[in-house]
């Protein structure tokens, strides 16, 4: 049997007050005061916004489970200072940590981190070593443009990551690499930005020799790499015009792309273009197109068909749906085997 492990799913139905209490902290540093205290939010609060959601669509899909982290668009790691974005982090990682207690057969917690454009990396290694070692989460969501749209950050490959990188290696867990919400307003979050920063980081490490300082340190690229797996050949031939190793050795032992590509002929061409071994099944469910499909009558963000669909084998189906995200995220794959599974 295969479990269908969904890599990328946000808690993008959280309770009301989470989202108001972050309004309420946005104004108030505005102000120049402290914050309110957080809310209380009860166990049924968080039942109700999970099981006629996320659990409902998990059932109705025939996913087993979701790796599942804070709504990614509200992270906005610019708003405020370093204390604004650390509350904020931890609030929400502990919302998540709530889920997954009440849920544990059916979530597995990844943190979002603290990442302040003006502060440098320490507060986000304290927030990681926190959320894996106090609150059992498997994972985090790295962002690798905190400024919100500007890119203003140094490339993944800088030394400025690098403390970080060694927390992640330490732990070993991988990091999704994923940013927020666009403050520029020619860039749509979720249909440009998004696929813009995917498609950046993947030739940031393209550029450097970030796997040869941490060979064991491992990426997602989400939303089906960006635009990487359309323009395959531009960054073989990009790679090799920058006297890079083969990308097969380069990047491709250390980065993975899910399959949140919201039709079947995009997964068709993931699947074609990219190997087995680097592709995870994700949804972004409940997440950034929810409608349904006018072509199939199938909601678009049901991606599951789409893996149902390729014409591949069958260990590579479960590679995708399974073997893949236990072997990328090993503290999942810990959890599992100790449920006997």
């Amino acid at each position: 049997m295969t479990l269908i492990i969904d890599c990328h799913g946000h808690y993008t139905t959280a309770p009301p007050q989470h989202d108001a209490w972050r309004d309420m902290q946005k104004a108030a540093f505005k102000a120049g005061e402290a914050a309110p205290p957080y809310p209380a939010i009860s166990d049924d609060e968080i039942r109700e916004t999970i099981e006629q959601n996320q659990l409902r669509l998990l059932k109705e899909r025939g996913a087993d489970m979701t790796i599942f982290s804070p709504r990614a668009s509200t992270m906005a790691p610019h708003i405020g200072d370093e204390a604004v974005a650390t509350a904020w982090s931890r609030a929400s990682n502990d919302l998540i940590a709530r889920v997954v207690g009440l849920y544990p057969d059916t979530f597995a917690g990844v943190c979002m981190l603290p990442q302040s454009p003006k502060a440098d990396m320490a507060g986000s290694i304290a927030e990681l070593e926190r959320c894996v070692t106090d609150l059992g989460f498997i994972g985090c969501n790295l962002n690798p443009d905190p400024g919100g749209g500007r890119f203003d950050a140094p490339p993944l490959t800088d030394r400025f990551w690098y403390p970080f990188y060694e927390k992640m290696v330490e732990l070993d867990v991988p990091a999704m690499i994923h940013v927020s919400g666009s403050c520029n307003h020619a860039m749509h979050a979720t249909g440009a930005y998004y696929i813009a920063a995917d498609t950046i980081a993947f030739m940031q490490l393209i550029q450097g020799d970030l796997f040869a300082d941490f060979p064991t340190l491992r990426f997602i690229i989400p939303h089906g790499g960006g635009a990487v797996p359309y323009h395959w050949g531009r960054y073989r031939g990009l790679a090799d015009m920058l006297k890079q190793p083969s990308l097969d050795g380069h990047l491709m032992n250390n980065v993975f792309f899910d399959t949140c590509v919201y039709h079947q002929p995009g997964v068709d061409l993931l699947a074609e273009v990219i190997e087995t071994k680097n592709i995870l099944f994700g949804s972004e469910m409940v997440g950034a197109v929810r409608g349904i499909d006018p072509q199939t009558g199938q909601y678009f963000d049901d991606t599951k068909r789409y893996v149902d669909a390729l014409p591949i084998s069958d260990a590579q189906r479960h590679a995708i749906f399974e073997g893949n995200a236990r072997r990328v995220y090993p503290r999942l794959d810990a959890k599992l085997k100790e449920r006997g599974l």
